[in-house]
C-alpha cells in the first residue's frame, strides 16, 4: 500500500478520503486555496500545501501546481476526489509522466467514457441502449434549435465534460433553447474549461438509476448494485438511496451486467458509475459514465459494507480485487440527503455565509437506524461563493426502506444550522410525503410536488399539539424563574398563527401535562433536554421522541418541526382576548421591485432605463457558485431605475430594477 497520498480536492470528499487513509495507515497531503486555509481537511491532513487564490481556475484546476505539491511532499499517488480534475485524462497522464500514481481509472477509460459525447459514440458501437440524440459538436444556437426540433421537444442540453448538474438545461420549446444553450455553454466553460454541449431526447416520467462498478488492473470488474437518484432540482441530485424501490431483480441484473460489459470494454480499473435513465416500463438507457467516485457513494457502502475509497487505493496500487460478484449482496436500505447552503423558500437559490451554528445529529447506532454524516465543515466555517454549496451528506441506514426514511426524518430533526439558508426543512418535507414513502418517484418529483416552489408545510394535528406543549413548557419555565417561589399560572391560551387553544398545564415529577380544555384531552411532555438559549428542544411527546427548533421572536417563539414552522404565543386569557382584536399588519408593496434572490455576480443586465418590459422577459443573469440564474420580470412595466450593471457583486434582496 502507498505510504503517502495527495488529495487534489476540498471539503467533505477530502475529509472522507483522509478517514480511510488513516485507517489504512496512509499519510495524507491536501492542497488548498486561500479560501480553504482554515478548512477541516487542512486541519486533519498530515500535510497541506497552498496552491493559489480562491477561484478554482487558479488553484484546484491547475494540474501543474498539484503535481508540484505531490513531488515536494513525496506523495506517491494523487486521489482527485470528484469534480475538478477527477475526470481529466490529461491530468492522469501528467501524473504518470511525473512518476505519480493517479488513483482512478486509466486515461484510456477516462477518454472513452469521461467525455459524454465520446461515451455515447462508444456505447452505440458496443450495442448499449442509449437515449436518442445528436452526438457531435453543436455550432451555436441556430444549430442547437435545428437539432432540438429534429429530435422533438422536450430535449436535454448537457455539457460534454460536465457533471453535478452544471451546464445542463431542459428545453421544452425554441425559446428555452435560445436562452438555455448559451447559459449551458457558459456554465460548462466556467466549471470545466470546456464549452461543448450536446443535445438528447428528454425521457418523460424518467427515473435516474445508476450502477456502481469496481474494477482492478487485472481485468476484473464487478457491479455493486444500484442507487436511485431521481429526486433532483436544477438537474442536481438531492436525495439518493440504495437499492432502488423500483427495480426488480431481473432488471437489476441486466443493468449491472451491461454496466460491467461497458466497463470491461474500456479496461476500467477503479470505482466508477454507469448512469441510466429508466422509464415507467423499466426500459433503461445508457446516459453517461462517471469515471470517478460519486458524491452519493456512501449509500452503496452502507448496503454492501465495502469501502469504495479503500478499493480505489488498492486498485491503484495494483492489488487484485478480492471481492467476487457472488459476494456482493444487499443488506438493508440506505438514504442520503444532501445538505445544501441554499434557500428552498426562494427556489433553492444559493445562500452563502458563515455557519454561525452547526450541530449535526450524532453519528452511529440509534437503535432502529444508523446515522452517517460526511462533512467537510465545522461550526464557524464559511460557505463561499467560489465552490459547490454542499454542507454535508447526511445518510441513514435501516433494515427496511421505511426504517431508513424514519431514521432520516429524525436525523434531519436533530440537525441544526444557523447563519445561512439551508434545505433541511425541504428534505424533511420529502421524507414525510406519502408519495416518496411509496417509492413512486421520477426526476420531475420536485416540480410535480412543489409546482409553486417550496413554501414549507402546514402543521398536522400532532405538530399542533407538539408546538403547544413546547411553547407551554418554555412559558412555564420562564414564569417559574421570574416569579420565584410563587405557584406558576396553570391556565393559558396558546396562539399558533390564527388559531388559539385554551390549555391547562400541570407538572408531574419529571414530566408536564398539557390539557386542551375545549377538546377534553391531554398530552404528556417528558424527557425534556432543553434550557433557555439552546436552539434545539429535545423531548418526548406521549412517549415519542422529537426535536424542534425554538427561536425567540419579537413576540413569542418561532418553532419549527420538520417542514412546519409557526410563530407561537402563550398568553393569559385576558391578553389573548385583547390580542385577537389587534389589526393585521399590512405587508409592504414590493411588486414594482425586482431584487436579487441571492448574493452573486451580475453576468448581464438586460434592461435599460425607460425600457418597456413584459412579464417573463429576462431582466438580468446572476451567477453564484458557478450556476447562472436568469431573473425574469413578474409583471409588465417601464424601467424607472437600474440598480446594478454587469460585473457588479450584489447581495440578496438588493434592488436590481424598479418599475415606474
Amino acid at each position: 500500500m502507498f505510504s503517502k497520498i495527495l488529495i487534489a480536492n476540498r471539503g467533505e470528499i477530502a475529509v472522507r478520503i483522509i478517514k480511510t487513509a488513516r485507517r489504512l495507515g496512509v499519510k495524507t497531503v491536501v492542497v488548498y486555496s486561500e479560501a480553504d486555509a482554515d478548512s477541516l481537511a487542512v486541519e486533519m491532513a498530515d500535510e497541506s500545501v497552498l496552491i493559489g487564490p480562491p477561484a478554482a481556475s487558479e488553484s484546484y484546476l491547475v494540474a501543474d501546481k498539484i503535481i508540484a505539491a505531490a513531488k515536494a511532499t513525496g506523495a506517491e499517488a494523487i486521489h482527485p476526489g470528484f469534480g475538478f480534475l477527477s475526470e481529466k485524462a490529461s491530468f492522469a497522464r501528467q501524473c504518470a509522466e511525473a512518476g505519480i500514481v493517479f488513483i482512478g481509472p486509466n486515461p484510456h477509460a477516462i477518454d472513452a467514457m469521461g467525455d459524454k459525447i465520446e461515451s455515447k459514440k462508444f456505447a452505440n458501437a458496443a450495442n448499449v441502449s442509449t437515449v436518442p440524440g445528436y452526438i457531435g459538436v453543436i455550432e451555436g444556437v441556430p444549430h442547437a434549435i435545428t437539432i432540438a426540433e429534429e429530435i422533438g421537444y422536450p430535449v436535454m442540453m448537457k455539457a460534454s465534460a460536465g457533471g453535478g448538474g452544471k451546464g445542463m438545461r431542459i428545453a421544452w420549446n425554441r425559446k428555452d433553447v435560445e436562452e438555455g444553450f448559451p447559459a449551458a455553454q457558459s456554465e460548462a466553460r466556467s466549471s470545466f474549461g470546456d464549452d461543448r454541449v450536446f443535445i438528447e431526447k428528454f425521457v418523460t416520467e424518467p427515473r435516474h438509476i445508476e450502477i456502481q462498478v469496481l474494477g482492478d488492473k487485472h481485468g476484473t470488474v464487478i457491479y455493486l448494485n444500484e442507487r436511485e437518484c431521481s429526486i433532483q432540482r436544477r438537474n442536481q441530485k438531492v436525495i439518493e438511496e440504495a437499492p432502488s424501490p423500483f427495480l426488480d431483480e431481473a432488471t437489476r441484473k441486466a443493468m449491472g451486467e451491461q454496466a460491467v460489459a461497458l466497463s470491461k470494454a474500456v479496461q476500467y480499473d477503479s470505482a466508477g458509475t454507469v448512469e441510466f435513465i429508466v422509464d415507467k416500463d423499466r426500459k433503461f438507457y445508457f446516459l453517461e459514465m462517471n469515471t470517478r467516485l460519486q458524491v452519493e457513494h456512501p449509500v452503496t457502502e452502507l448496503i454492501t459494507g465495502i469501502d469504495l475509497v479503500e478499493q480505489m487505493l488498492r486498485s491503484a496500487y495494483g492489488d487484485k480485487l478480492n471481492i467476487a460478484q457472488k459476494d456482493v449482496g444487499i443488506r438493508g436500505w440506505a438514504i442520503e440527503s444532501r445538505i445544501y447552503a441554499e434557500d428552498p423558500y426562494r427556489k433553492f437559490l444559493p445562500s452563502i455565509g458563515r455557519l454561525v451554528r452547526y450541530s449535526p445529529p450524532e453519528e452511529g447506532d440509534h437503535g432502529d437506524y444508523i446515522v452517517r454524516n460526511d462533512a467537510g465543515v465545522r461550526e464557524g466555517d464559511e460557505i463561499s461563493m467560489f465552490y459547490d454549496p454542499m454542507i454535508s451528506k447526511l445518510c441513514t441506514w435501516g433494515e427496511t426502506r421505511a426504517d431508513a426514511i424514519t431514521g432520516m426524518a429524525r436525523a434531519l430533526e436533530d440537525f441544526h444550522i444557523e447563519g445561512l439558508g439551508h434545505n433541511i426543512p425541504f428534505l424533511s418535507a420529502v421524507m414525510d410525503q406519502a408519495r416518496f414513502q411509496s417509492g413512486k418517484i421520477t426526476t420531475g418529483y420536485i416540480a410535480e410536488e412543489f409546482p409553486e416552489g417550496f413554501k414549507g408545510a402546514d402543521l398536522n394535528a400532532g405538530q399542533a399539539d407538539l408546538f403547544a406543549a413546547v411553547a407551554a413548557f418554555v412559558q412555564r419555565l420562564q414564569s417559574t424563574r421570574h416569579e420565584g417561589h410563587a405557584a406558576p399560572r396553570s391556565e393559558w391560551v396558546v396562539v399558533i398563527g390564527k388559531s388559539s387553544r385554551r390549555v391547562r398545564v400541570a407538572s408531574q415529577s419529571d414530566a408536564m401535562t398539557v390539557t386542551f380544555e375545549d377538546e377534553g384531552r391531554m398530552v404528556t411532555l417528558s424527557h425534556v433536554d432543553w434550557r433557555p438559549g439552546l436552539p434545539l428542544f429535545k423531548a418526548r411527546l406521549d412517549g415519542v421522541p422529537f426535536s424542534a427548533h425554538v427561536m425567540p421572536a419579537l413576540e413569542g417563539l418561532v418553532i419549527r418541526h420538520r417542514a412546519a414552522k409557526a410563530r407561537v404565543l402563550v398568553l393569559t386569557p385576558n391578553s389573548a382576548e385583547l390580542h385577537a382584536r389587534l389589526p393585521e399588519k399590512q405587508a409592504a408593496d414590493t411588486s414594482r421591485l425586482i431584487v436579487s434572490p441571492m448574493p452573486g455576480l451580475v453576468v448581464s443586465m438586460d434592461v435599460h432605463l425607460g425600457q418597456e418590459v413584459k412579464e417573463g422577459e429576462t431582466v438580468a443573469v446572476i451567477e453564484a457558485m458557478k450556476m447562472q440564474n436568469i431573473i425574469r420580470a413578474e409583471r409588465d412595466g417601464v424601467v424607472k431605475m437600474v440598480g446594478a450593471k454587469a460585473g457588479d457583486s450584489v447581495a440578496a434582496d438588493e434592488v436590481l430594477v424598479e418599475f415606474g
